[in-house]
C-alpha cells in the first residue's frame, strides 16, 4: 500500500480540488452567471478563494518535499503561495474585468445633452435623434409636444419609455462640435 504522509495529502487534496474547481469556475463562468457573484473590488469571490486554496496546497507540497519543512512550517509556507495566489488572481480578474466593454449607460444619463434629429418629430408622435454618448453616436426613438424638423438640433428633456423627451434648441443646422453635442453633420 501507498504510504503518504497525513500532510501530504492535505496539500495534495487542497491543490487539486482547488485548482479543478478554478478551472470549472473560470470556464463555466458565463453559463453558470451570477450564482457565486460576490464582488470584492469588482472581482468575484469565487475565484479568489479557489485561488488561496489551490495555491495553499501547491505551496505545502514545495515545502514538504522540496524544502524539507514539516508541519505548522509547511502550513505557514502554503498560506504565503495562498496569499500570492490570491493577489495573483485579484489582478489577473480585476484586468480582465476591466478589459471588458463598459457598463451600459442609462437613458437617464442622457437628460441636458444636445441630440441631432434624424428622423422628423411629429408634434406628439415619435421620430429618432442621435445622441453622442460614451464617446459613441447612439440613436433613440424620441418625441416632443412641437413638431421638429430634419436636422434640428433638440436638448433632451427626459425620459418616456426607451424613449426621449427632447425640445428644440435651433430651427436646423447641423449639431455642435461641443461635448453635449453629437458630434454628426
Amino acid at each position: 500500500m501507498i504510504d503518504i504522509p497525513v500532510e501530504d495529502f492535505i496539500f495534495v487534496v487542497c491543490a487539486l480540488v482547488g485548482g479543478g474547481l478554478l478551472l470549472v469556475t473560470v470556464l463555466l463562468d458565463d453559463i453558470l452567471g451570477a450564482v457565486f457573484d460576490f464582488d470584492v473590488g469588482g472581482v468575484s469571490l469565487m475565484p479568489l478563494l479557489l485561488s488561496f486554496v489551490s495555491m495553499f496546497g501547491v505551496g505545502g507540497l514545495i515545502a514538504t518535499q522540496v524544502l524539507d519543512v514539516h508541519g505548522g512550517q509547511a502550513a505557514i509556507w502554503g498560506a504565503g503561495f495562498g496569499v500570492a495566489g490570491l493577489l495573483l488572481a485579484y489582478v489577473i480578474f480585476g484586468t480582465l474585468r476591466r478589459a471588458e466593454a463598459p457598463e451600459p449607460f442609462s437613458t437617464r444619463d442622457l437628460i441636458g445633452r444636445d441630440a441631432y434629429v434624424q428622423v422628423g418629430i411629429p408634434a406628439g408622435r415619435y421620430g429618432s435623434v442621435l445622441v453622442k454618448a460614451e464617446g459613441q453616436t447612439h440613436e433613440f426613438s424620441a418625441t416632443s409636444p412641437l413638431e421638429i424638423g430634419v436636422g434640428s438640433v433638440v436638448r433632451v428633456s427626459g425620459v418616456a419609455g426607451s424613449g426621449l423627451i427632447v425640445e428644440p434648441i435651433t430651427a436646423t443646422g447641423p449639431a455642435p462640435a461641443s461635448e453635449g453635442g453629437t458630434g454628426v453633420a
